[in-house]
């Protein structure tokens, strides 16, 4: 299964009736959060299958994160317990037999047991609601606190070059509960599948958002260095290129006063002769008119 874009609404929460029992998707490589709008490509046959039992009743289904990735045909120890109820919105057939369907998360959900395994899985589910949505009271000045550092975190992350939509800053803005902000955030920070499913396995909102801001911290030190190493590299590599321009210099330079290889053989010629010239002068039979010779240059 193959993850091709993502968007969110979490401004109004899409009004859920689940069903007492659902088909089953197995997902890779994603944790899908409530509240998310995104395209899943799904190829297993298992899969297909499930898709089409989910649209031909109330087009509902579970969608659940594999442990390891690398499984083709998942059972059930082969998948996390908790994942999220989705609604499929759309479905198209693609070209290659695989279809591209458009889902929408609605709630959390825990498996309480496996109804079917074949042609596809087929589970019961208990839907698990937010005690922050269901209580009505106002946010607390510790998670105030929270979601404001959360929110700057977020924005720290953007501007040090995280792949995120600016618009999620505006949407995070407009949230005034901490387990949405907290899916929110978790849904879009691209984590790995392991640290997206902790989030959503936190029950208590305050605990999942002081766990993404964990995350986000952690971040923003990963692209601090990043951004650190990627200075000094251009720093050597502006170096290297200015020793390179130097180098050219030095070299035009000497092309145009000459080869100077040539002009220090001539020297040291030079030097060769003087010194035979100054040798003759002291011979018993050298003429004595070497003697008139001046000293040896100082070259």
């Amino acid at each position: 299964m193959k993850i091709e874009g993502l968007h969110e609404n979490f401004d109004n929460k899409p009004e859920a009736d689940i069903p007492e029992t659902l088909p089953l998707l197995p997902v890779r490589d994603i944790v899908v959060f409530p509240y998310m709008i995104l395209p899943l490509y799904v190829g297993r046959e298992a899969s297909i299958k499930a898709v089409n039992e989910a649209l031909a009743g109330n087009r509902m289904m579970l969608l659940v994160a594999q442990k390891d990735q690398s499984v083709d045909e998942p059972g059930p120890n082969d998948l996390y317990s908790i994942g999220t109820v989705v609604s499929v919105l759309r479905m198209m057939k693609m070209q290659d037999d695989r279809i591209k369907i458009l889902v929408q998360g609605l709630t959390k959900a825990e498996i309480s047991e496996f109804v079917n395994k074949a042609p596809f899985l087929k589970v019961k589910a208990k839907q698990l609601s937010e005690d922050e949505e269901k209580s009505g009271e106002k946010p607390t000045l510790k998670s105030e606190a929270l979601m404001r550092t959360v929110r700057e975190q977020t924005s720290r992350v953007i501007d040090l070059g995280k792949m995120i939509s600016p618009d999620l800053l505006m949407v995070a803005d407009g949230l005034d509960l901490p387990g949405k902000l907290a899916d929110l955030v978790a849904s879009n920070l691209g984590l790995k599948a392991e640290d997206a499913q902790s989030v959503l396995e936190t029950k208590s909102p305050i605990d999942r958002l002081m766990k993404v801001s964990d995350f986000l911290s952690k971040e923003i030190q990963l692209l601090t260095i990043q951004e650190k190493i990627q200075s000094q590299v251009q720093d050597e590599l502006s170096k290297s290129q200015k020793d390179y321009y130097l180098r050219e210099q030095m070299k035009q330079i000497q092309k145009e006063l000459g080869d100077t290889d040539v002009l220090m053989a001539e020297i040291n010629e030079l030097r060769e002769k003087i010194d035979k010239a100054g040798t003759a002068c002291h011979s018993p039979d050298g003429p004595t008119r070497a003697s008139t010779l001046s000293p040896r240059p100082r070259l």
